[in-house]
């Protein structure tokens, strides 16, 4: 048994002030107001019992979105995306979901079996696969030249690559053959995104209205928006389905993460969109096919368009409240509890509650990173 007391525990109902978080077997046993008797003994871990008083504990983020991280892409080679996983684990992101650019079939078929390998071990819950069905007009950092008119039969291929890995795909709704496409990823369990997008409104509610739940990093390469024609970004929101936002204040203004934290507090999903250039510094990176230039942490692709980002989830927590003014259980949900429920995941991670996985994150005062723990275990 494990007992963690002393910190500020961030839980569903709210931030316990002095917590009690028991641990047992790899999971959260209970979680209580630290009992006033038991007198705290810093630094030591004597008897399963480790003080954290001054820190915050929160569950492990989970990232919907990250292509690389600690100098490793993850289309490079099975081991480095492993490698980038782990990467992005020692900031805390506990679970992830390993994203590929459009690039040839058959390398993303090659992808996808190196993900479906590491699904359900070192944290990777599966894939998402961003493209080749995109917008040429909204490719962002994709290659034109990789990019697919929506095909079922190319979808079937991937699907089948991924091994029951896949578990979300990006879609541009207006290309022809999308909603066929979306109606079979809904139908084949598979969660159905936006984005890449030149699409008004009217063709992006129609696809949230068949089945797609999630946009793919909102407000980025889905073009701006208007009080007359206001697209896809306002179409997700407007349609109740679950948000991406990078909190990395580069590829959205802090005043439209405040409008979307207030308007849609349930659908808000941080994630990095890191490429392997994360926690390395500026240089030439590559991302995909493709070489990228990160230049005062920011990630520029050839043709001078945003490519990425070089934010870890840890980052992305302690910006949302110390500069865009969340309150801590916001960035929390956002970070943890609102990407376990999209992917379904709320009774195994995502918070801090009885019964749930130890995945957690030791924070200090200032709500930097101090600890991570997976499964029981510090790592």
């Amino acid at each position: 048994m494990t007992v963690l007391t002393g910190a500020r525990v961030v839980t569903p109902a709210g931030v316990v002030a002095d917590g009690e978080v028991r641990i047992a077997d790899g999971r959260i046993a209970s979680v209580r107001p630290a009992p006033a008797s038991v007198s705290p003994d810093p630094g030591s871990a004597r008897d399963g019992r480790i003080d954290l008083t001054g820190c915050w504990l929160v569950p492990g983020f989970l990232d919907l979105h990250m292509h690389g991280g600690g100098g490793h892409d993850v289309t490079r080679s099975a081991a480095d995306l492993a490698a980038a996983v782990r990467f992005h684990r020692s900031h805390g992101t506990t679970r992830t979901l390993v994203s590929l650019m459009a690039q040839p079939v058959d390398q993303l078929c090659e992808q996808l079996g190196w993900i479906a390998d590491l699904t359900d071990a070192g944290g990777v819950v599966g894939a998402h696969i961003e493209g080749p069905f995109l917008s040429a007009a909204r490719c962002g950092a994709q290659r034109p030249e990789n990019l697919l008119m929506p095909d079922p039969m190319v979808l079937r291929k991937l699907l089948e690559a991924g091994q029951g890995s896949v578990r979300t795909m990006t879609v541009a709704p207006e290309l022809p053959g999308a909603h066929e496409v979306i109606d079979d990823l809904v139908e084949g369990g598979v969660i159905a995104a936006v984005g890449h997008s030149d699409a008004s409104y009217e063709q992006a509610a129609g696809a949230f209205a068949a089945g797609a739940t999630l946009a793919t990093h909102l407000f980025n390469a889905m073009g701006s928006f208007e009080h007359r024609a206001p697209g896809p970004s306002v179409a997700a929101l407007d349609g109740g389905v679950f948000v991406e936002m990078i909190n990395d204040g580069v590829h959205v203004h802090d005043a439209l993460i405040r409008l979307v934290a207030r308007a849609a507090p349930e659908s808000l999903i941080f994630i990095t969109d890191a490429i392997s250039a994360a926690g390395i510094g500026d240089g030439e990176y590559t991302l995909g096919d493709q070489t990228v230039r990160v230049s005062d942490g920011k990630a520029w692709s050839a043709d001078d368009r945003l490519a990425g980002s070089t934010l870890t989830m840890d980052k992305a927590v302690r910006r949302a409240v110390l500069q865009v003014g969340l309150s801590i259980e916001q960035a929390v949900a956002a970070a943890s509890t609102t990407p376990a429920r999209l992917l379904a995941l709320q009774d195994e991670c995502g918070a801090i509650s009885a019964g749930l996985a130890a995945d957690l994150v030791v924070l200090d005062a200032d709500l930097r990173l101090q600890r991570v723990m997976v499964g029981g275990d510090w790592i």
